[in-house]
């Protein structure tokens, strides 16, 4: 069974012209909507993160800036990030989103999730929003399945073809959560460079896969194969999350790195493959970035359609 979460709070993040917009996911649910599983998909009922939730990655001055900038007007809160009325609380839903996935895969609800969700995630900082991201989704989930249920092995990995700089920051010297990101490099947000590899007891733990524009997707598969497995047979993770972000498709206006929507597909079975192995096949994705609609929606479906393989 396929958890999938989305709600029409996660339009109500007004970014007008902005690359990350609304219509992103409107897009993605009218693909899901007409496809022939949407109906074999489980969607629950979830509650927003709790503010407890959100403080075990993010300072409280952070989270009360943003609300603060937000009752202000709202507007351009860093360089690449706007914020509206809702914004906060279309993010709050969506790290909710990701907190009920984890702890309903981890009961056996289900075998895995995807959680549709906007604004994304995965450049968010302890202390600032960064790179469209608001808050750190894919941190507040590891955080809830290490604090709230005692696991000590969490993996995250990373395909968006931005590194997930903030993830990176949030676990650098964390001996429970290995990160692995995979993305085009030398580009933005400047990190991810291999050398970079953690720090205290979390070295080591802390895996780049730079990627130079224009390897082939093939190559980049084949890298990304091999790290996975590796890091998962040293770390043997109880659980996987994965920050799934759509960008690499070579029709992305912001990423490109050359995928075809196909190789998701790829991509996904990988993961599938490692968790069936170490993680009992729990698995949790949510949306990063992805910003061609159609190219987004194509890419979900091939995601979605392999996450729910094993019980078509």
């Amino acid at each position: 069974m396929t958890l999938f979460y989305y709600d029409p709070i996660f339009l109500e993040h007004d970014t007008g012209q902005h690359p990350e917009h609304a219509n992103r996911l409107r897009r993605v649910m009218e693909r899901l909507e007409a496809s022939d599983f949407f109906s074999d998909l489980t969607k629950p009922d979830w509650s927003v993160a709790s503010t407890e939730q959100l403080l075990q990655v993010h300072t409280r001055e952070s989270l009360d800036e943003i609300r603060s900038f937000i009752d202000g007007g709202g507007g351009q809160i860093e360089a690449d990030t706007v914020v509206s009325v809702q914004s906060l609380d279309a993010a709050k839903a969506g790290s909710g989103a990701a907190c009920d996935a984890v702890q309903r895969v981890l009961a056996g609800e289900a075998g895995n999730a995807f959680c549709l969700i906007r604004p994304p995630g995965h450049h968010a900082l302890k202390q600032k929003p960064m790179g469209f991201c608001l808050v750190n989704h894919v941190a507040v989930a590891a955080r809830h399945l290490v604090k709230q249920f005692g696991l000590e092995r969490v993996m995250i990995v990373d395909w968006d073809v931005h590194h997930g700089n903030g993830t990176q920051a949030a676990f650098w010297e964390d001996p429970q959560v290995a990160f692995l990101s995979m993305h085009r490099f030398p580009f933005y947000p400047g990190g991810g460079d291999a050398h970079e590899t953690g720090a205290g007891d979390g070295r080591g733990l802390n895996v780049n896969l730079p990627v130079q524009f224009g390897t082939s997707a093939a190559k980049q598969i084949e890298r990304f194969k091999l790290a996975t497995e590796k890091l998962a047979s040293s770390f043997k993770p109880q659980f996987i999350l994965v920050s799934a972000g759509f960008d690499s498709h070579r029709a992305d206006p912001v990423g490109s790195n050359g995928f075809e929507s196909n190789d998701f597909e790829a991509l996904t079975r990988i993961m599938m493959d490692i968790a069936e192995v170490h993680a009992e096949g729990r698995i949790v994705s949510l949306l990063e970035g992805g910003y061609n609609p159609d190219a987004l929606a194509e890419s979900v479906e091939f995601h979605l359609r392999t996450l729910l393989a094993p019980s078509l």
